[in-house]
């Protein structure tokens, strides 16, 4: 019972969260809610025994995600109304996918649970049992292709956010390595002679 209220309580907060992610008008404050979605759905993980992957979802993606959102946030100087204004256009599409999202739970809630449906419950499992250790026995041989392909795919987001940061600005004092190095010392030391003086 307990365990339910939980679930409900952390439910809740994802959705709430979500839904203010969405509709929020400051980025950051977007971004700091997404931050408590991951965090309301790794309790949820760890409520269904799945202990690594919650952990994970803390330490990956708010750790170094969401750092990252921050930074590329910060440093891009986005057009926040025109930036809006572009994706209203796809406001259609987006309420016929979310529409279908709602249709497919409501669907399995419907058919499974009230339909009389009856699930399986989950086997017990042996006290030694890790599913770190399964998890990894898993991705590293049957989806080893597709984790490795995952790897590239953010790699090539991360040069990508690099990129986009390293833009060329107006008034900005970017540094020619070339030409720093090129130099000479009478290029930068100039030696004026002056005749003494003395004092009276």
């Amino acid at each position: 019972m307990f365990a339910s209220i939980l679930f409900i309580i952390f439910s809740a907060v994802l959705i709430g969260a979500a839904l203010a992610m969405i509709l929020v008008k400051n980025p950051v404050h977007s971004a700091l809610l997404l931050v408590l979605c991951f965090f309301a759905s790794a309790v949820i993980w760890l409520m269904l025994d799945a202990e690594f992957l919650g952990i994970v979802l803390v330490l990956v993606y708010v750790g170094a995600v969401m750092v990252l959102f921050l930074f590329v946030v910060m440093m891009l100087d986005i057009n926040i109304e025109e930036f809006r204004r572009g994706f209203a256009r796809y406001w259609p599409v987006a309420l016929a996918v979310a529409g279908f999202v709602v249709f497919a739970m409501v669907n399995l809630i419907v058919v499974k649970h009230l339909g009389g449906v009856a699930l399986k419950a989950a086997p017990e499992l042996p006290a030694d049992y890790s599913n770190t250790r399964e998890l990894g026995a898993v991705l590293f041989t049957r989806y080893a292709y597709a984790a490795q392909l995952a790897a590239v795919i953010l790699l090539v987001a991360s040069v990508a956010a690099i990129v986009l940061t390293l833009r060329r600005r107006a008034g900005g004092k970017p540094q020619d390595i070339a030409q720093q190095v090129a130099v000479s010392a009478k290029d930068r030391v100039r030696i004026v002679k002056m005749a003494s003086e003395k004092r009276s």
